[in-house]
């Protein structure tokens, strides 16, 4: 709590030694009598301008601020990644696509919600180790892949990703905890968080399918090896990750 002489509208407020870190921050100014203004704080702008308390709805504020988190730890929170980018690999597009990412969306946001609100919880660490473990189940999976005999995760690629989804969610609520949810704005927060998540989701999709594609146009031969390559690097990655969760 601060005593100010004056409006704080048009003032500069930041972090001393940010610019140095490799995160971010969430600010609310919460003047008496007058709207709460949030900012969001980076390495790169340590400082921000506190707007007018006209300048807009508050809930633009949070909103903005909150989806653009859940769009960067999709993109940058690359086991949730991995995920996605396998379960496009093994499924090569079409509704069947349609309908794994829709019941993973649905699924992870069920826990997202239960754990952040505190419904359901489990351990992060057992949670994390797991997570690594289904993108390796995933990596076996497409590298097993024979069309003649469908695997499970191919017969059923809706209930597999339901099932992981709701593991992931626990994880994107981890996530959230440490950024933390503003008071008074927590369904807003939360809902563009969420949102956030499945517009970076959608932008993986919508990128992994266009590569494939334009692998496929370029070099048919090189269009079916690629899920095999792409699965055993993932595979790796996907291995190494649940070695040092659980270690």
């Amino acid at each position: 709590a601060l005593a100010c002489d004056g409006p704080l509208a048009g003032k500069r407020i930041g972090l001393d030694g940010l610019q140095y870190s490799t995160t971010d921050a969430l600010v609310r100014v919460a003047p008496l009598g007058q709207p709460t203004t949030a900012l969001r704080l980076t390495p790169s702008a340590s400082t921000a301008i506190i707007a007018a308390p006209d300048a807009g709805p508050q809930f633009s504020n949070v909103a903005g601020a909150y989806t653009v988190l859940g769009i960067e730890h999709i993109l940058f929170g690359f086991d949730h990644l991995l995920f996605v980018l396998a379960m496009v690999l093994l499924l090569r597009g079409g509704w069947a696509v349609v309908k794994a990412i829709t019941a993973f969306t649905i699924a992870h946001t069920i826990t997202l919600i239960g754990s952040t609100l505190g419904l359901l919880s489990l351990p992060q660490r057992p949670v994390e180790a797991v997570i690594a473990l289904s993108i390796l189940f995933l990596a076996v999976e497409i590298v097993k892949s024979d069309p003649a005999h469908p695997r499970l995760s191919e017969r059923f690629p809706w209930i597999v990703a339901f099932a992981f989804g709701l593991l992931h969610g626990f994880g994107f609520a981890g996530a959230l905890a440490e950024i933390g949810l503003p008071e008074g704005d927590r369904p807003l927060a939360l809902l563009t968080f969420n949102l956030g998540v499945e517009i970076g989701q959608l932008m993986i999709v919508a990128a992994a399918l266009a590569v494939l594609y334009g692998i496929k146009r370029i070099a048919e031969p090189v269009h079916r090896l690629t899920p095999r390559f792409a699965a055993y690097a993932i595979g790796i990655t996907a291995s190494y990750w649940f070695v040092e969760r659980v270690v």
